[in-house]
């Protein structure tokens, strides 16, 4: 296979997505290709920031490369925190202030529904494609579990009565938002081999 970056330098997505694509696939992080400036994430949707950060590693380094963007959208937020997820307390992208901040908005609020949304952006010959994985489920009263990362310790997913924070790392990949999003991306990468 070609080789291929994926456009992050999050230490936890790249271990996340190397357990899920497994060991017939190995990417370059944009550590590997010397890209240490900050990718640009400028759009309003998951898909618009997924598609900016790959563009800027095709365009300024020129390899076939995916990016993804995720997001927390909260039923009584407005699809709060959304495409802000990392940066919803601050530019300072810290998980505990993220959380700190959903959990003190969400208090005494009943409906604590949310989803996790993965969007994976692939751009390999010349060609663009999109890869959708969602989640649901809610966001609970208080931190559990250190597993994980970002808002981990507080979502739920439906079925479950332990937070992402709480399970295996391969119990959380088998149904998680990037999870079926990096499947759809396996499946195509293996039709392209």
């Amino acid at each position: 296979m070609k080789t291929i970056v994926f456009a992050t330098n999050n230490a936890h997505k790249i271990s996340e997505v190397q357990q899920l694509l497994g060991a017939s696939y190995h990417f370059l992080s944009l550590t590997d290709i010397g890209c240490f400036e900050e990718l640009p994430e400028t759009s309003s949707t998951l898909e618009g920031n997924a598609l900016q950060k790959a563009r800027y590693v095709r365009d300024h380094f020129g390899y076939d490369c995916f990016s993804e963007d995720t997001g927390l959208e909260v039923a009584a937020l407005n699809g709060a925190p959304g495409v802000i997820t990392a940066r919803y307390a601050g530019e300072q992208r810290n998980p505990e202030d993220n959380m700190a901040k959903l959990l003190a908005e969400l208090a005494g609020n009943n409906n604590r529904q949310a989803r996790f949304r993965t969007v994976i952006a692939l751009l390999i010959a010349d060609e663009e494609h999109l890869f959708e994985g969602i989640v649901n489920g809610t966001i609970s009263e208080h931190q559990s579990g250190a597993a994980g990362f970002g808002y981990d310790p507080v979502f739920v997913p439906a079925g479950y009565q332990v937070t992402f924070a709480e399970m295996p790392p391969t119990a959380k990949n088998a149904i998680s938002h990037r999870g079926r999003a990096v499947a759809k991306l396996q499946a195509f990468l293996a039709q392209q081999a």
